[in-house]
């Protein structure tokens, strides 16, 4: 058997910057135990695994690995995978309906001056627990911060739109790229609140049309930190509609993070949220990619 295989830096256009993801095409026959060892030898936070079959309301199915896991669903691999798809089969616009552990999720591929951006719906959004008592004094402990830190006007909260997220609020860009978390702690933490990703974020960006800087930890499941990540901007958007830090609009509003700076891998999303008069009720994010090489592996 061999497969073809994708290096893709997603969520930028330059070269070994953004978040890496690793594309496996055609990977039907593959076993659950070899795509988490490739995903290992690989060694991306993600490698997503291309089933060309469509079936019943879905073109291609899409599974996604970490080092470790199989995880519902990637964001930057999900940018990845199409970005590759679509050059492969030449697409240049279109909507790919794609099946994941989450369900079925458009991803809509956009011509981009001679590029291409690839838009990614996520699944629904959900607001879960807002973390206080031991569990906060925990989180604290674990990203070695004090509540001095923290912004006060918004909530430590688990939201998910398709793989949850705790949204953990800073003041200052300086405390952001000084974080030195605890694994130990966090991966602890996440056993006891069934969510594996902290995503700390500032609205100190300290760049023009950026609102917000971020950095995900997930070290419960392998990573350590993420530099650029769609299912953690995704529910950031959800949640700070939610809480009044945007405009509900049914028309969608939209606004630009950044990520990655403290790894030296800085890469740019855009997340645009739909809602209700009272609550938002969709999410996008997207992005452009670079492939970075292509190899073979022959099992």
């Amino acid at each position: 058997m061999l497969l073809e295989v994708f290096q893709v830096d997603a969520f930028t256009t330059n070269m070994f910057e953004g978040n890496p993801a690793g594309v496996v095409l055609h990977a039907e026959g593959l076993s659950e135990r070899q795509m988490v060892q490739i995903a290992n030898e690989l060694h991306n936070s993600e490698t997503a695994f291309i089933f060309d079959k469509g079936g019943a309301g879905y073109d291609l199915e899409v599974r996604f690995f970490t080092p470790t896991q199989e995880v519902p669903i990637c964001g930057h691999a999900t940018i990845a995978t199409h970005y590759v798809y679509a050059k492969v089969h030449e697409i240049t616009s279109g909507i790919i309906k794609q099946k994941t552990k989450v369900g079925i999720l458009d991803v809509e591929i956009i011509k981009e001056g001679d590029d291409l951006r690839i838009v990614m719906t996520q699944a629904a959004i959900t607001f879960g627990k807002v973390l206080a008592g031991k569990q906060r004094q925990l989180l604290l402990s674990g990203l070695d911060i004090s509540e001095q830190d923290l912004d006060a006007s918004l909530p430590i909260q688990i939201i998910s739109t398709g793989h949850s997220k705790v949204m953990v609020p800073l003041l200052q860009r300086k405390v952001l790229d000084a974080l030195f978390p605890k694994s130990d702690i966090l991966s602890q933490l996440s056993k006891d609140i069934h969510c594996n990703g902290f995503y700390t974020f500032t609205f100190d960006s300290g760049e023009e049309g950026i609102l917000t800087s971020g950095r995900m930890f997930a070290p419960a499941i392998g990573i350590q930190e993420d530099p650029v990540t769609g299912n953690a901007n995704g529910p950031l958007g959800a949640y700070l509609t939610h809480y009044g830090r945007l405009e509900k609009r049914t028309e969608g509003t939209s606004f630009m993070v950044k990520q990655g700076e403290a790894l030296g891998r800085k890469g740019y999303m855009q997340v645009q949220v739909f809602s209700s008069p009272t609550e938002p009720n969709l999410v996008k994010v997207s992005g452009r990619a670079r492939i970075i090489f292509t190899t073979t592996i022959k099992l």
